[in-house]
């Protein structure tokens, strides 16, 4: 039996909302997750851990890229966070709990818990605790995945009915260089799809001749990827996968 709505299969899915800096939408922001809805898209987006404890939608771990503000996420409070506006926008950093409720069913959400523990180790517990608790009653269609594995085991746990996966890669020295050689090397083969009960992978784009990746998508396996960047690159994508996460252009509806 899946969890995945149907709208995860035709809905192409904007990667951190349909953003757009030179229309006043950053990533991550309320603007571009009401663009993404207008424009029938779905929704991925990140989400990081507040020192109060709340899910806080926003990618980076420190906040200089996408803000004004200097530092990491994690020292600052839900409302501290909520109110340093977002780069190129007229908004702050919004909870979870905001975005479900803007969202309200309207699209599916594609939530990636952003790896707290450092090296994608068993360092993990209050992010996936945050994130049950906001989406214990939320209706609309939705599904979470992590890089981290043990991410993904507690939210087994956490959310038995909510559908998820693993956000996946080659996992290279050049893009981990915190995470240990061993786990790098293991977790390239995506080893614990079945033991932790996924459902999908979001893969990365130019990974995708992978063999773990094809022998999956032939088990049954639902096959995401990130990120495109173009027609093209959606057209050759799609030959593979089920669904694109996307930014940059317009990507076809229903593929």
């Amino acid at each position: 039996m899946t969890h995945l709505h149907p709208w995860f299969f035709e809905r192409p899915l904007a990667h951190r909302g349909y953003h757009d800096v030179a229309s006043g939408r950053p990533e991550n922001s309320r603007a571009a997750f009401v663009a993404a809805i207008e424009a029938g898209f779905g929704i991925e987006l990140d989400l990081q851990l507040s020192s109060d404890g709340q899910a806080m939608v926003f990618h980076d771990y420190h906040l200089g890229r996408l803000t004004g503000e200097v530092g990491a996420v994690a020292p600052r409070s839900a409302a501290e966070l909520g109110r340093i506006q977002l780069t190129g926008g007229a908004e702050g950093i919004p909870t979870l709990v905001d975005v479900l409720d803007l969202v309200n069913g309207r699209t599916p959400l594609l939530i990636e818990l952003k790896d707290q523990d450092g090296a994608l180790g068993r360092n993990i517990g209050l992010l996936e605790t945050a994130t049950a608790e906001a989406l214990a009653n939320y209706q609309g269609p939705v599904a979470v995945m992590s890089f981290n594995p043990h991410s993904v085991a507690l939210l087994a746990e956490l959310l038995p009915d909510v559908a998820r996966g693993l956000t996946t890669c080659g996992f290279t020295q050049e893009d981990w260089p915190l995470v240990p050689q061993a786990t790098r090397e293991r977790l390239k083969d995506i080893p614990d799809y079945d033991r932790i009960g996924c459902e999908f992978i979001s893969h990365e784009v130019i990974d995708l001749q992978n063999q773990r990746v094809i022998d999956l998508k032939a088990a049954g396996a639902a096959v995401f990827c990130w990120t495109i960047r173009s027609v093209r690159q959606e057209a050759e994508a799609r030959l593979s996968v089920d669904n694109i996460t996307f930014e940059g252009y317009p990507a076809a509806i229903g593929g």
